[in-house]
């Protein structure tokens, strides 16, 4: 059951809950001034504190920075960890704080969802069905349809996105292309721990054990970015050396292999720019993804 959101000691951050709130705001705000918007599923860190950040150069002086946090139970699968999503309100509203950001619409569920659920919902294409898509069947069509609802409720000028999630800001960009969607989308680099492993709210679900492993994937397609560099163009080669240094550490591998980032098609026999290396592993519980550009 959603555990419903506490509530938070008054700051220079204004928080909404309601759509109705948020819009009779949003009228205040200066028309012809930009307004950043960086949506999370909160548990936040320093990837999203750079989202945020970026969020406050583009507002500028006169402009706004505005953040949502909502758990979307229609992009997570049976038996998938939207229960045991990790939910610190009080303390991300701290970090919101401190990065700059101006407002924040916090909804519950059922604000979103009055009803059952959607009828009406935003299909991905082909582009849902594939990695991400193909391991968790329904997750991007409940990306598309709460992305477009914030968007309709928030009325940005500009949406920033991290590039961890690679496919799912590919698949956004194609949705707000292909609707019309009058907002700019702006993809900020992944931001990573010491030793490469990308940061991720699900990240604290690594035991002690597992955590060092973790940044195995990164390693992997680091490596694998390293030889198509200078040379290497085989993709069976590529993949077969990303899936075998990625088991070793441990993990189970989902997919690993180098694709068309225009495409998301993987490459098949010799790999040709641009080139974007994908991997999804798991470790333990824990499911993680990554990505290097080459």
């Amino acid at each position: 059951m959603h555990t419903m959101l506490k509530p938070v000691s008054p700051s220079s951050l204004k928080i909404f809950r309601t759509v109705v709130q948020w819009r009779d705001f949003r009228r205040t705000l200066p028309p012809d001034q930009p307004l950043a918007f960086v949506p999370t599923m909160g548990a936040l860190h320093e990837g999203h504190g750079s989202l945020v950040k970026l969020a406050g150069e583009i507002a500028g002086g006169g402009g706004h920075v505005c953040t949502s946090i909502f758990v979307n139970p229609t992009q997570f699968g049976p038996g998938e960890d939207f229960a045991r999503y990790p939910r610190p309100f009080a303390t991300d509203v701290e970090l919101l704080t401190q990065w700059g950001a101006q407002s924040l619409f916090a909804p519950e569920p059922e604000e979103m969802y009055p009803r059952s659920g959607p009828a009406v919902t935003v299909d991905p294409g082909p582009y849902g069905a594939v990695l991400e898509g193909a391991s968790r069947p329904g997750h991007f069509r409940g990306v598309c349809t709460v992305v477009a609802k914030l968007l309709h409720i928030i009325a940005p000028t500009h949406l920033l996105l991290g590039q961890k999630d690679f496919q799912q800001q590919f698949i956004l960009k194609k949705m707000m292309a292909d609707l019309n969607m009058p907002v700019q989308v702006i993809t900020a680099p992944t931001l990573r721990e010491a030793d490469g492993l990308a940061m991720s709210s699900r990240n604290r679900y690594l035991s002690a054990n597992e955590r060092p492993r973790a940044a195995a994937i990164y390693a992997a397609l680091s490596q694998a970015a390293t030889g198509i560099r200078s040379g290497s163009r085989s993709a069976e080669a590529v993949a077969w050396q990303l899936q075998k240094t990625i088991t070793a550490a441990g993990l189970t591998v989902d997919y690993a292999a180098a694709y068309d980032p225009t495409t998301l098609e993987p490459y098949v026999q010799e790999i040709t720019n641009p080139c974007v290396l994908l991997a999804a592993a798991r470790l333990g519980s824990t499911r993680l993804i990554d990505n290097v550009i080459v």
